[in-house]
């Protein structure tokens, strides 16, 4: 579901540590540790797209999307924190993906399996688009599929406007990030982009935007986050809707901005780039276990 599992690596990249200093989260030092490369690995798509800083525009595109499938907006309502502890779930989120696309295989699985573990108390019922009540489960493969196809859809989206090149191009990144969809239920997900579009055509012949879709559009445009990613945040927010597809925008009830908000979000991030480097810690001791797989001299990971 959104709330456990659909937004960006980015956007946590780095948070307020002592004395104002700014500290990758504790955990991403785990990554330096493992016994294979992982899932992807240097050169791979996954790698060039989710290590990149457009995730943290990539994030708020797919939860904006998530919301469209009123059974995912159902469990997000029904049992998400997201208003009381956004950050808290961020991190969550984050740490999910981080680990998945840069952790070893064991490391992978192991936090997909947390996550769907988290998700087996989230069921309940919803009305769908036709007006009949359904039964939900947050690990349903429907759910999983959409959440999946939501994420990738997004994490593409906002690289081919904002990030550089992509090894194999789009498909191969759909192609790659299709194991993650595998590693959390999902039977054959799509490995093209066109077949990714495709089948989430299909799904939004099902969307019904309504309040509880309004509620959440109204609190990722104004979340409350601190310091200076809450000054920065609107600027970011108005990036993601921009690049939505117009369809997409449709159905949220969102406009694209009148201000050059593609063009001011390059800013932003080029502004980050400077701020905290190109390479975030995650993939930083990503790549110290593979050196030291190989056999070469690594050094020590990136923490606090």
């Amino acid at each position: 579901m959104a709330d456990e599992r659909g937004s960006s690596l980015g956007a946590v990249r780095w948070r307020p540590g002592r004395h104002g200093r700014r500290e990758p989260p504790a955990w991403t030092r785990s990554l330096a540790e493992g016994e294979d490369e992982g899932f992807f690995g240097p050169g791979s798509a996954v790698w060039a797209v989710n290590g990149a800083l457009p995730t943290l525009v990539a994030g708020i595109r797919a939860l904006l999307l998530q919301t469209l499938h009123p059974g995912a907006m159902a469990g997000v309502h029904d049992w998400s924190r997201y208003s009381e502890d956004p950050l808290g779930r961020l991190d969550g989120t984050v740490r999910w993906v981080a680990m998945t696309t840069f952790g070893d295989r064991r490391s992978a699985t192991a936090a997909s399996a947390f996550v769907s573990r988290l998700h087996e108390h989230v069921t309940g019922t919803y009305v769908d688009a036709r007006g009949v009540e359904r039964p939900y489960a947050a690990n349903d493969e429907e759910l999983l599929r959409w959440v999946h196809d939501a994420f990738t859809e997004a994490f593409i989206g906002a690289h081919r406007i904002w990030g550089g090149p992509i090894p194999g191009g789009p498909d191969a990144y759909v192609r790659e990030w299709a194991q993650a969809g595998r590693l959390m239920g999902v039977q054959d997900p799509p490995t093209s982009v066109a077949a990714l579009h495709e089948e989430m055509d299909a799904f939004l012949v099902e969307a019904k935007p309504d309040a509880r879709v309004a509620q959440a559009v109204g609190f990722l445009r104004k979340p409350g986050l601190p310091g200076l990613t809450g000054r920065l945040y609107p600027i970011l927010f108005g990036g993601a809707v921009a690049s939505l597809d117009p369809h997409y925008r449709e159905l949220l009830g969102l406009r694209r901005p009148r201000w050059p908000a593609i063009t001011l979000t390059r800013l932003v991030l080029a502004f980050g780039v400077r701020l905290l480097g190109r390479m975030s810690p995650s993939e930083q001791n990503a790549r110290a276990r593979i050196a030291r797989l190989d056999g070469e001299a690594v050094p020590a990971p990136v923490s606090e």
